[in-house]
């Protein structure tokens, strides 16, 4: 299940560019370790949870589909990845959309960035189109 949750690393730097949504795990505060939010579990006492614990200090550990999204309606940026329909094994990523400053999306959506890299999974793609999405946003 830990697959489907972004790293350690990704998740603080969508912190830093105002990713605040609720998650079903967070990183433990300065950890890599993910948890369970209890947070979810304990209603009514959610309060006290966070003020007994580090909770206030952890990072959410949003999805991959969540951090996907957040690049799509915060920064209109769409993220994709392709498997090569012949061997099924290589896999790349493309990058659509615009950003003020950077490139402005037309009706049909503008390519931003195309990796032609061959990764050899479509989750070692997926992991390099977000880091792209983070550095693009950052340098922006």
């Amino acid at each position: 299940m830990n697959k489907e949750f972004i790293t350690y690393e990704q998740a603080l730097a969508l912190k830093e560019l105002g990713f605040d949504e609720k998650c079903f795990y967070h990183y433990e505060y300065h950890s890599e370790r993910l948890c369970e939010d209890k947070a979810f579990l304990i209603a009514g006492n959610s309060n006290k949870y966070y003020k007994d614990t580090n909770m206030e200090k952890s990072v959410n550990a949003p999805t991959f589909h969540q951090a996907f999204k957040f690049f799509r309606e915060k920064y209109n940026l769409d993220g994709s990845m392709s498997v090569d329909v012949w061997n099924k094994k290589t896999t790349s990523y493309r990058i659509i959309g615009g950003i003020e400053g950077i490139v402005e999306a037309d009706s049909y959506g503008s390519l931003y960035d195309m990796d032609s890299t061959e990764y050899d999974s479509y989750e070692e793609s997926e992991q390099e189109c977000l880091n792209k999405l983070i550095e693009i946003v950052k340098d922006k």
